[in-house]
Formats: C-alpha cells, structure tokens, sequence
C-alpha cells in the first residue's frame, strides 16, 4: 500500500472486533514506526505505553466519560502517549521561536503511529477524550498524557466512509 492508499483508506474506527487480536509482529511494526517519526533536535519528547489485556480494558474506561468513546471497550490495544521534557536544544529553540513542539511531535508521532497501523490492515482512532489522572495512575506515569490511540481490527460493519474534507482552495494557497 503506498502513502495515499493509507490516506484514503484509514479512518477513525468506531467499531473494534473484540474477538480479534492485534499479531505481535503487527504491532512491533506500528512501535517501530513510531520510533522512527521525526521530531523537533531528535528529542522525541514522548513516551509511548503499549497496553494489552485488563489494562487496555481500564485504559478504555478512562476514555469513557460523559458517555464518549464506548466502542473502545472492544479495542485490544491502547496506546498511551505522554509528555515528556524537551532535550536541551529543542528547549533552547521552543523559548527562542515560542513555539511549543512537543505537541508538533506528539501529532507527527500518532501519524506515523496511524499510518503504519493502517499499511499492517489494522484500524485506529485518536482520542483527545481521557481522564489524565486516571490514565496516569493506570499507566504508572508522572508525565501529562497528550493521547490515546486505540489499535485493533475494525469489525466488519465498520465500512469505509467518504471523506468530508475542505476543498483544496480553502486549505491552500500557492505563490
């Protein structure tokens, strides 16, 4: 699958088999992938929480408040992404620029994360809605969680939607 094939064909799913389970290698490729996304001076001011069985499942609840996010009771792996320090001279260039490039990072790395997922056949979705508290507490994290992506296979009524998107002329400009 090339890159736009993933583009087209990866979205956020919304239905999980929950009778099927993520291969290890698949998932070693996705972590892989992962750690091989750029980020600002290679500080990779992440880390990455991998979680599988009852702790994907307390994970998933943490990401259920308010009645939000109830199919990822079927998801088989959770990913927890949390914040981590900038090294010194991604530092130095975020007070300098004002630019805070963590969160850059920690958008390239779900990408990178959500791409490689889809190339291995298996489905996604990025969740901004969790209990941080919870999550670190679950995880044993000090850091602030930024994300959670959910990774399973889609079950089989989670068809493709059409994409709803900007047209080009909103998004950009050529000059």
């Amino acid at each position: 699958m090339n890159f736009t094939d993933i583009a087209i064909n990866r979205q956020s799913c919304r239905s999980y088999d929950a009778a099927r389970q993520v291969e290890k290698e698949k998932l070693d490729a996705v972590i892989n992938s992962a750690r091989l996304a750029p980020s600002a001076c290679n500080a990779q001011p992440y880390h990455l929480t991998v979680c599988t069985g009852e702790t994907a499942k307390a994970v998933a609840k943490a990401t259920q408040g308010m009645g939000m996010n109830k199919f990822t009771a079927d998801v088989p792996v959770m990913i927890v992404i949390s914040e981590k320090p900038y090294n010194s001279t991604a530092a130095v260039g975020s007070k300098v620029k004002h630019n805070d490039y963590r969160s850059i990072d920690i958008g390239i790395v779900s990408a990178y994360i959500t791409a490689e997922a889809a190339a291995q056949g298996l489905s996604t979705c990025i969740l901004g809605w969790f209990d941080d508290k919870e999550l670190r507490k679950i995880c044993s994290l000090n850091d602030p969680v930024r994300l959670v992506i959910s990774l399973g296979y889609a079950s089989e009524n989670d068809k493709l939607r059409e994409k709803k998107r900007k047209d080009l002329n909103e998004l950009v400009t050529f000059k």
